[in-house]
């Protein structure tokens, strides 16, 4: 008889991201490696209220590490301390299920819980250490990478090459048509993937929620360009991008998700805006959930089983309650208390913010 060490489970929570199924391989090999048995949740915490859980084998997780999404399932809506039920007439009912998740990881002896998640998630997690005793050992998804408490979150990185990839081929099409091309990519409330991808991409313009715009000085930018013979200009804007005084633009609200405000649709505002005030073609283009797809790049890779490895590391040393995160280019954990706290947010002194400003990069908020 196999002498099990003890018992895991795992869970993938909120958005997809490129990088959880290569968190997922590490956490699984690595857990096995050890001597425990590991079950899987399928679709985030959904799975721990139905006790929808699978013991996992390395069959599970062969030839995944590549592959985008989530062999698990994922959702980001069912928060257990607020589950919501539909009822007959179509009204909307509350419960707290906590303790039902609590009975379903004590039925399956399950002893710790790995949840793979954004703030959203990692939210849920700390509120299940704290309230309900459960020991839970976090790792950092998202690609808009503003958790605070690590340096770099899984998925980010993946995010970053798509959209730059994408600003390097709007290039071709502004010239050729000597029109302003923006781009609005993801971030919700940091800019983090439209800095990184449009100083890499050669943007001319660069918006994010941290430095709000004004906008005579893009128009501005975008004519000066003009003067100077140059016939096209790139504009990369960050989904929560607001103007000097104004609001972000919503494209929905969304019941019961851990995220209800939806953002998006900023960067076709700012085509008609751009296209009144310089008599200039512009076009918007919204890559959306392009970003959040696809395989994951080797720097991704690398990281994610980094981080699983090290959230199994974290277990059998018997330290519970945290989040493995980056500093430094080595992985430790911090309390997970702390791991939902203040998104960590572009500050307008940021060195690559200021490199940007040197080879004349428009924020707009030049005026």
């Amino acid at each position: 008889m196999i002498n099990v060490k003890g018992t895991l489970a795992v869970l993938t929570g909120g958005g997809d991201c490129p990088g959880l199924n290569a968190v997922l391989n590490a956490v699984v090999k690595a857990a096995l490696g050890h001597g425990y048995q590991i079950y899987g949740v399928e679709n985030g915490f959904n799975g721990l209220i139905k006790n929808r859980m699978k013991l996992l084998t390395y069959d599970d997780v062969s030839g995944i590490l590549p592959r985008g999404g989530t062999v698990l399932g994922t959702t980001n809506r069912d928060n257990p301390f607020k589950f919501a039920h539909i009822e007959k007439d179509g009204s909307v009912t509350y419960t707290d299920e906590s303790e039902t998740i609590v009975k379903n990881l004590a039925k399956r002896g399950i002893e710790t819980l790995i949840v793979i998640g954004g703030d959203g998630s990692l939210a849920i997690g700390a509120q299940l250490s704290r309230e309900c005793g459960v020991k839970v050992i976090g790792v950092p998804k998202t690609i808009d990478n503003d958790l605070p408490c690590t340096e770099r979150t899984f998925g980010f990185d993946t995010a970053m090459a798509v959209a730059t990839e994408a600003v390097d081929r709007l290039h071709t099409t502004a010239e050729s048509h000597h029109r302003i091309m923006i781009l609005e990519v993801m971030g919700r409330y940091a800019g983090w993937i439209a800095l990184h991808s449009g100083v890499a991409g050669g943007a001319d313009v660069i918006l994010i929620p941290e430095i709000p715009y004004h906008l005579d000085a893009v128009a501005k930018k975008i004519l000066k360009r003009q003067q100077e013979g140059k016939m096209f200009s790139i504009i990369v804007v960050a989904e929560g991008a607001k103007p000097e005084g104004g609001e972000m633009t919503v494209a929905r609200i969304v019941k019961d998700s851990f995220e209800p405000i939806r953002l998006g649709g900023v960067g076709n505002k700012l085509a008609q805006q751009l296209e009144e005030l310089t008599g200039i073609e512009a076009r918007s283009t919204i890559l959306g959930y392009l970003q959040r797809g696809g395989s994951p790049t080797a720097f991704d890779r690398v990281l994610c089983t980094r981080y699983g490895v090290a959230a199994i590391e974290a277990c059998i040393a018997g330290n519970f309650d945290v989040m493995v995160s980056l500093h430094n280019d080595s992985i430790g954990t911090v309390p997970l208390q702390e791991a939902g706290g203040k998104p960590r947010s572009v500050t307008p002194d940021n060195e690559i913010v200021q490199a940007a400003r040197s080879i004349g990069i428009c924020f707009g908020d030049e005026e």
